[in-house]
Formats: C-alpha cells, sequence, structure tokens
C-alpha cells in the first residue's frame, strides 16, 4: 500500500521559511518523479516543483528562486525547501508520485503577519 506523508506546515512571517518533508512508503522511490502541489483557498491545484529520479527539478515561475526541491532517496523522502515566504504563498502543500492517483493528504501552510 502506497503511502505519503507531509509534514512540516505551519504558521510563518512574510520572508521567513520552512522546509516541508513527504515520506514516501509503498513504492520504490528512487525511480519515481515527484512532485510539490498546493492549492490555495478558492483556487485550483498547482504544481510547485518537480524532481525526477536524476534529481533534475523544475519550478513554477512564482516560486523560481525562493524555493528549492530536493530528495534522500534512502529515506524514500522529498523535501521542499521555502524562502522568503509571501502571504500569496499560503496553501494547502501536497506532494505527488508523478503519473499515479498517489497523494499525500496535504501539509497547511500559512504566511501571515
Amino acid at each position: 500500500q502506497v503511502q505519503l506523508v507531509e509534514s512540516g506546515g505551519g504558521l510563518v512571517q512574510p520572508g521567513g521559511s520552512l522546509r516541508l518533508s513527504c515520506a514516501a512508503s509503498g513504492i520504490i522511490f528512487s525511480r519515481y518523479v515527484m512532485d510539490w502541489y498546493r492549492q490555495a483557498p478558492g483556487k485550483q491545484r498547482e504544481l510547485v516543483a518537480t524532481i525526477t529520479s536524476g534529481a533534475g527539478t523544475s519550478y513554477a515561475d512564482s516560486v523560481k528562486g525562493r524555493f528549492t526541491i530536493s530528495r534522500d532517496n534512502a529515506k524514500n523522502t522529498v523535501y521542499l525547501q521555502m524562502n522568503s515566504l509571501k502571504p500569496e504563498d499560503t496553501a494547502v502543500y501536497y506532494c505527488r508520485v508523478r503519473g499515479t492517483d498517489y497523494w499525500g493528504k496535504g501539509t497547511l501552510v500559512t504566511v501571515s503577519s
């Protein structure tokens, strides 16, 4: 059974940082492309960042230069380091195994003073 469990969300002031984690089980993690998505209130879910099995990365324009996606295959975990956070980054953040219906339940990030 595949499980994805996100953690690391919380309340942070504008300009602050958070690191999200997504721990995977039930898959051969190292073989898969992993995505981070987010969904803000009243908006559609959007792709934020992607990391390939070879650790190639790509980002949405809105987070480029501020967010960094990484993975630790030994720990079956993908990370999202978020710096210089803005109120518009407020959302529930989800990880996903690319090309599957495997999603985590999400972790809430709130950026507010």
